[in-house]
């Protein structure tokens, strides 16, 4: 059987962040939450540094493949604060 791409945990890193350098950082590497209406319109659903998911221009991230350690602790990391505490 196929991946289903819709529940690989993907990455990307901010490259611009005009109007919003409190919600993103250039450079950061963001976790992409996967949205197929969004991406129809040239957006990507970012957890941003509030720790919600807003769309932002798909133009403003570079897709990145970290290694699978990696990826696998930063899926971690990248969990809600809310969660973590139960």
């Amino acid at each position: 059987m196929g991946k289903n791409k819709k529940n690989i945990t993907q990455f990307a890193i901010c490259i611009e962040n005009s109007g919003y350098p409190a919600s993103l950082e250039l450079f950061k590497v963001y976790r992409v939450l996967p949205d197929e209406e969004a991406a129809a319109d040239g957006d990507l659903r970012v957890i941003d540094e509030s720790g919600e998911d807003y769309l932002y221009p798909a133009q403003w991230f570079v897709f990145i493949e970290p290694p699978k350690a990696v990826r696998e602790r930063m899926k971690t990391a990248a969990r809600p604060m809310a969660s973590q505490e139960k």
